[in-house]
């Protein structure tokens, strides 16, 4: 099995397409089987494929990296970078939920009470704000996040994030005040 990996490796560094539609044939059980080990299953199965088509993208563009006897070797190094990636990418993307954010208890005790009802129902209101606007809002007004980071991290225009935030600021207040609340 070595000899028919090294010729196909040989074959490879010859751009050969033939040669690399085998690889994937022989080696994909195998590298998605190191991701998967990899994420310790953190990872969709969607996920595990993108990476999977991206570790032999990989392959065929440094295929001349690879030396005699060592492309199993090669192939898992490559799935656990890709691997690690994709989940610290994934990280990066992950939606915040206002259920994970405490004020911080430094309110006076006559109003405390009214503050954390307040804080309640101002928690239902953001639930109920669709996505990408709830997101917006939590990370700007929950984890002091600045617009441009916001516009960075969720990959939308700066502007949109602006407007997106007083949209969503307008639709807060009339559900408060709906709610009998004075603002």
């Amino acid at each position: 099995m070595n000899a028919v990996r090294d010729r196909l490796a040989e074959k490879l560094k010859k751009h050969d397409e033939k040669a690399l539609a085998q690889m994937i044939e022989q080696q994909s059980r195998f590298v998605a089987c190191v991701i998967f080990n990899t994420s310790k299953g953190s990872l969709s199965k969607e996920d595990i494929e993108e990476v999977t088509a991206d570790v032999f993208v990989t392959l065929w563009n440094n295929a001349d990296k690879v030396q005699e006897g060592r492309l199993k070797g090669y192939l898992c190094s490559i799935a656990k970078t890709r691997t690690l990636n994709k989940i610290k990418s994934l990280h990066n993307k992950t939606v915040l939920s206002i259920d994970d954010y405490e004020p911080e208890d430094d309110f006076s005790i006559a109003d405390e009470t009214e503050k954390k009802d307040l804080h309640r129902e101002l928690k239902e209101v953001i639930r109920e704000i669709p996505l990408p606007d709830r997101e917006i809002l939590i990370r700007y007004y929950y984890y002091d996040q600045t617009v441009s980071q916001i516009a960075q991290q969720m990959d939308i225009n700066l502007e949109t994030v602006k407007s997106k935030l007083r949209r969503t600021r307008e639709k807060i207040k009339a559900k408060l005040i709906e709610r009998s609340y004075t603002l």
